[in-house]
């Protein structure tokens, strides 16, 4: 069986392993880190050397992950390869998103039957991309999945550095909860995918508890036995436009069809249970 990661990641760095040890052969773009790309377990292609050779593996391929997000407003995959996707025919077809889709909800849950009301840039641009695909989906036949991920931590990508060296910032807006996921869930959910297709399926990929961020910050620095950064309030804290952005939107994301339809139990089902598991790997 052969995989294609177009925008091989964070994400497609753990699940890669996953792929290869059930006999898969997996290949993965990427624009410049070939290296990272190789010590995953995939064969690198270049995005702009190798377009020939990439258009020719969507056709081979027998799973094909979309992981790389829009740029400049459109969608880089469809821009560079709708014809070859037009043209093939893969067992299974995922599409990596965000639930940014859905937009602010005060706090309240949202689930895969949830409008999308985005409410940044980044939030419109990836309802267009699913649009798009989905689009190409129906008019050629392709087993398209979309997963919708929340913020996403694992190796490398946790709290504790900047806890460490006194970068962490405790930003407190009142009602504000965000829902993650451990990279390590994201990429046992697309395995399970994957092995049970299930073509026009939409899933949320988060933990069972949205929280305050910083109450994150605060049990990182628990864990470490580092003092509690101060508390800043949102409305006068100083933050660059992009940060400021994340704090527009408040939502509890309901991964139910997750659990239920792919039969996925969370390794790390709460951010007290990921960072312990972060600290542990660290310090073993």
């Amino acid at each position: 069986m052969r995989a294609l990661v177009l925008g091989h990641g964070y994400s497609a760095g753990f699940l890669t392993p996953m792929l290869r040890a059930e006999g898969w052969e997996v290949l993965g773009t990427t624009r410049a880190a070939p290296g990272r790309v190789r010590d995953a377990g995939a064969e690198p292609l270049l995005w702009d050397r190798d377009a020939a050779r990439i258009a020719d593996e969507i056709g081979r391929a027998d799973a094909i992950l979309v992981s790389a997000g829009p740029e400049q407003g459109r969608d880089p995959t469809l821009a560079a390869f709708a014809p070859a996707f037009a043209r093939a025919r893969p067992a299974w077809l995922g599409y990596l998103s965000t639930t940014g889709v859905y937009g602010d909800h005060r706090g309240g849950w949202v689930d895969e039957d949830t409008p999308l009301t985005p409410s940044t840039r980044r939030g419109h641009e990836r309802v267009q991309a699913e649009a798009d695909w989905q689009a190409l989906a129906r008019a050629h036949g392709l087993p398209l999945h979309i997963f919708r991920l929340a913020g996403i931590y694992g190796p490398g990508r946790g709290p504790f550095a900047k806890v460490r060296d006194g970068s962490a910032r405790r930003i407190v807006k009142p009602g504000q909860v965000f829902s993650r996921i451990h990279v390590q869930d994201i990429a046992r959910a697309l395995m399970a995918s994957i092995q049970a297709p299930c073509p026009g399926a939409v899933y949320n990929l988060c933990d069972d508890d949205p929280a305050p961020p910083e109450e994150v910050i605060a049990h990182a620095a628990a864990l470490l036995g580092r003092p509690l950064p101060p508390a800043e309030d949102y409305a006068t804290a100083e933050l660059t436009p992009m940060a400021r952005s994340f704090y527009a939107e408040s939502k509890r994301v309901s991964n139910r069809r997750m659990r239920q339809e792919l039969g996925v139990d969370l390794l790390f089902p709460d951010y007290r249970s990921g960072l312990a598991a972060l600290l542990a790997a660290e310090t073993a």
